[in-house]
Formats: C-alpha cells, sequence, structure tokens
C-alpha cells in the first residue's frame, strides 16, 4: 500500500449559485487518521469529502494532499479513492471484473489485474465469491467489494461516504469493526462521511461536526463528548443539555447566567461580558434527582416524559427555559426512587459537570 498522506483543507468554500454550501472551512486531518465528516443532511460534509476527492469543484480555497496541491487534479490523479454510498458495482461483471476495472482502465494486462483483484478480495474476505455477479451477494459482501475496489489503486487516502446506511443494525457494528480494523491495518487515511454520532464515535481519532457549511468543532471523540465547543455540537451528539441566558457575573473564574425563567447557573470560564449571551452544557449522565447544595446547581421542574432503556432510564424535565432537560439514571438508581410523569423533582450537578459553549462567528 502507499504511504498514508495528510490532507489540508485550506479557507475552502463551495457555492452553487447564491448558495454557500461550505463557508471557507480550514482543517489539517493527520497522515494515517481515521477522520469522520458528521452532521445533518445539508451541512456541507458530503460536499467537502466530493470536494477532498475531485468530484466537486472547488469555489475558493485549495487542498493539499500530502506535499501536492490537488485542487485542480481531476480525481485519478489525487492519489484518493472514494466509495460511494450506492457502492455503484456494476451488475453485469463478476467480482474480480469489478474490482479490476480501474486497472483497466489504466491499461494493466489483464493477468496481472485479476491477480491484483484477486488478492483484495482475499484481503476482504471475498475470494471464494470471485466469480459470483453483485446481484448474487447480500449488503454487506457488496459493500467489502466496494471497497477492494476502491483500494486496488493504491491510494493515500480511502474516502467513504455514508458507506453503513443501507445496512442493517447488526450487519452495521461489524462492518464498523472491520472498517476501523482495515485502516489500521492498512496505515492509509481514511475520511468517512456519516450522520450518525454512534458511528464516528465508534471509528474516528478525529470528528468534524459541522453544521451549515461551517466547521463547529474537530477534536478526539471524547473531547466532542466531554467538552462540546457549541451549544449546536451539545445537542447533535446528545449527550449535554443546553441552558441559554445571559451573563450577570463573571469573576474569579467563574460565570453567572441567567435564563428566561429567572433561575441564576453557576458554570467556570473565562470572563464574559455582562449581558452578554451565553450557553451552558451539562452531562445528561450526570443530572442527580436531588436538591442541590449551590441553588446555582439546579432547579425544580416537572417530569414530561420517561423512556426506560434497560441499563438507563430517561427522564424529560419541563424546566429552566428548556423544554427537554435530559436526566440519564441508571436502572437502580431510578427504580429506588421511581417518579412519575407530572411529578415536581429537584435537579442537580456538580460544578465540573457543567461546560461553558462557545459560538461559531
Amino acid at each position: 500500500m502507499s504511504k498514508a498522506s495528510e490532507i489540508d483543507i485550506v479557507s475552502v468554500s463551495k457555492t452553487y449559485g447564491t448558495t454557500t454550501a461550505v463557508h471557507a472551512i480550514s482543517l489539517k486531518i493527520p497522515s494515517g487518521s481515521y477522520c469522520c465528516f458528521l452532521g445533518p443532511s445539508g451541512c456541507g460534509k458530503t460536499s467537502t469529502l466530493r470536494m477532498i476527492a475531485g468530484h466537486e469543484t472547488i469555489s475558493s480555497g485549495d487542498i493539499r494532499l500530502g506535499n501536492t496541491v490537488v485542487t485542480d487534479l481531476p480525481p485519478a490523479k489525487r492519489g484518493t479513492a472514494m466509495m460511494f454510498q450506492s457502492y455503484a458495482l456494476f451488475p453485469h461483471l463478476d467480482l474480480i471484473d469489478n474490482v479490476a476495472f480501474s486497472l483497466k482502465m489504466k491499461g494493466v494486462e489483464k493477468e496481472e489485474r485479476r491477480a491484483k483483484a484477486l488478492a483484495m478480495l482475499k484481503l476482504m474476505q471475498m475470494e471464494p465469491y470471485a466469480t459470483r455477479r453483485p446481484a448474487q451477494l447480500s449488503g454487506g459482501q457488496q459493500q467489502r467489494v466496494a471497497l477492494a475496489r476502491a483500494l486496488i489503486t493504491d491510494p493515500e487516502a480511502l474516502l467513504l461516504d455514508e458507506p453503513l446506511s443501507a445496512l442493517d443494525p447488526f450487519l452495521k457494528i461489524r462492518m464498523r469493526a472491520e472498517l476501523k480494523k482495515l485502516q489500521k491495518n492498512l496505515g492509509i487515511t481514511f475520511v468517512h462521511v456519516t450522520h450518525s454520532q454512534e458511528e464516528a464515535m465508534a471509528l474516528a481519532d478525529l470528528i468534524v461536526v459541522m453544521n451549515d457549511g461551517r466547521i463547529e468543532q474537530a477534536a478526539t471523540p471524547r473531547e466532542v463528548f466531554e467538552r462540546p465547543a457549541t451549544a449546536f455540537v451539545a445537542r447533535f451528539m446528545g449527550d449535554h443539555n443546553v441552558l441559554s441566558g445571559r451573563v450577570v457575573s463573571a469573576e474569579g473564574g467563574l460565570v453567572r447566567l441567567d435564563v428566561a425563567e429567572g433561575q441564576v447557573f453557576a458554570v467556570r470560564g473565562e470572563e464574559r461580558e455582562v449581558g452578554a449571551p451565553v450557553d451552558i452544557g451539562i452531562r445528561t449522565d450526570r443530572v442527580r434527582v436531588a436538591t442541590p447544595n449551590d441553588p446555582d446547581l439546579g432547579f425544580n421542574g416537572v417530569v414530561t416524559n420517561i423512556e426506560y432503556r434497560g441499563a438507563s432510564v430517561k427522564l424529560t424535565v419541563l424546566g429552566a427555559g428548556s423544554e427537554d432537560f435530559t436526566v440519564i439514571l441508571s436502572d437502580a438508581d431510578y427504580f429506588a426512587k421511581p417518579v412519575s410523569v407530572g411529578d415536581a423533582v429537584a435537579l442537580s450537578w456538580a460544578l465540573d459537570d457543567a461546560v461553558l459553549l462557545g459560538r461559531v462567528n
């Protein structure tokens, strides 16, 4: 396999007529890493992937792969390979000819390309099916063939557009493990687009959260989970509640904010201007159903929904300006002191379980 290459995205924008799909984003994807672009539909993640691949023109900015500026190079000259969401296998060709197709286009001799295709199918544990057509395979098998076809060109980076979206939940989990193992074994850079938080957390060394054509945060999965950069990341990852208000004081490393309903909350953080809008995130699994020791670290609310999830129970609470403040309790904690929909509850958390969120300009 080729050596892996760093991907450097420098102030890259994509406009379609008067619509800007990607707003001057800059990002370094380290060589040999597994990077997931994560975000809702229409956030610009697939446009970014297609610009890296060369299937979409760049409106402004540059993309560098290793030491080469690839901005104006055609896809075949970039050192990248793309695996499409639909797999795009040729129905009339057997697996060997499907995998060898790009080598055929490059004029590689038949024996050589078939031998290389067989080696790739062996890597994907698909050698026994080499003479079958794609229609005779399951979804997971088709995906392995599509991967083999993308990897036969010895790319420096493999680009994957929602590769697991068509698979059933159990197969998704199995293929996740296989993708991670494959990336580690090959040592090349993988860039993977997904809208699944769980998928990104399970696979990535670097998660890039996009929203409305901008990067909200680019960090390790743990950093994104524990310290979301913005209210959008906190909400999208689903592991933090967001309370929004205005700064009433900021001193001694503590910021206090009041929300529309009049409560005041404290969070550690650098000084903010009094009166400035501010968001804080509070870990859903660290909230307790108990009266707070410090009035700035909790509130009274009303339970609006309860979901039993086996190992945990999810409460939704109305209060502090939030209609869906979430509390994740262990099943033992919940059943030791159960509550019902409509009950008034006191909620509290520790100062270290709240995080001051930033804003994307």
